[in-house]
């Protein structure tokens, strides 16, 4: 059983190193193929909870613990060096993509919806997702620029996108932002703020950037985050919600993360509560109103379930379906 487990772990690792990692992090793709042929590593991550070995993660414990980036030996013999403490911090980890780039992914479809909106994301880690209004937008559409910035002027987040087609595009007006999370983030504290950061993949510091900025934003102006499972928790923190609002539910990007008996839980809850934006991979859950049809890289965009065209999972493009005919409400 063992060995049938390590196996897989080799197997998940090699996959890593040669499809994920390329083009995003050198780094992770050095360290994830010497996870693949070094046993005496091997041994350590498989020491790790199942469900806490993803690459992803273990590689951010392992810079927050602090593993040599150079020479891979020196990194290998670290690993091994640092076994316990490694094991026990994956253990009590997860990875929480708190990416403020969905909130272009998001934009097109909360301008659908006439406000002011209370606004309510599960799987919220920090609440980064919870200030589409608080930044600005540059959508590059056929070599042009569309731009659209908060109402007191250019945010120092800037959110780049590519866009084809054209939705209609505008800033909400959010009275109210909450959140749920098995385990809710601070903004403003130290130790969440360099685990957030170190999420990011080496090589891609513009996203770090981008992440830190976002995280001044939500602390300046923290939201309400509950800790607790999506779909129960879901009704009593809604109830909290301004009554003359519009409740805009959303979860992106969060349900791979449910278990697959629960995901239909939270979307029921979402559905009860309000209007419900989500990003998903097509085969995920059956919430749709048709069968999404979306670009093969990309994930499905949809407003009460009705699809509106197709996006990058952590929201660097969205291609609009026109055909779709949602109107706002």
């Amino acid at each position: 059983m063992q060995q049938d487990a390590e196996t897989f772990l080799v197997d998940r690792y090699r996959r890593f190193a040669r499809d994920e990692a390329p083009g995003r992090s050198a780094l992770y793709a050095q360290w994830a193929e010497r996870v693949a042929v070094d046993p005496a590593v091997t041994g350590v991550i498989a020491r790790v909870t199942e469900t806490h070995r993803q690459p992803p993660l273990v590689f951010a414990v392992m810079r927050l613990l602090g593993a040599p980036e150079g020479e891979i030996d020196a990194w290998a013999a670290w690993v091994v060096a640092h076994a316990d403490d490694l094991v026990s911090e994956c253990d009590r980890r997860s990875v929480q993509t708190n990416e403020p780039l969905r909130c272009a992914a998001l934009l097109p479809a909360l301008s659908l919806i006439d406000g002011p909106i209370a606004l309510l994301e599960v799987g919220a880690s920090a609440g980064l997702c919870l200030f589409p209004d608080r930044y600005s937008y540059r959508y590059r559409r056929g070599g042009g620029i569309v731009a659209l910035d908060p109402a007191d002027g250019p945010s120092p987040v800037v959110l780049d996108c590519d866009l084809e087609g054209a939705p209609p595009l505008r800033m909400p007006e959010i009275v109210w932002r909450a959140g749920i999370d098995l385990n809710p983030l601070d903004a403003g504290a130290a130790e969440d703020r360099a685990w957030l950061a170190g999420l990011v993949w080496p090589g891609e510091e513009g996203r770090r950037e981008r992440i830190v900025g976002a995280l001044d934003i939500a602390a300046s102006d923290p939201p309400r985050l509950v800790a607790g499972d999506g779909g129960a928790a879901l009704p009593a923190l809604a109830a909290e919600a301004p009554r003359d609002a519009t409740l805009v539910v959303t979860t992106p990007g969060v349900l791979a993360h449910v278990p697959r008996s629960g995901r239909a839980a939270v979307i029921a809850a979402a559905r009860r509560a309000g209007r419900w934006i989500t990003l998903d991979a097509p085969g995920l859950h059956d919430g749709w109103t048709s069968a999404p049809a979306v670009r093969p890289d990309g994930f499905a965009l949809a407003l009460d379930g009705d699809v509106l065209g197709s996006a990058d999972p952590l929201g660097a493009w969205v291609a609009w379906h026109p055909e779709t005919g949602v109107r706002a409400q």
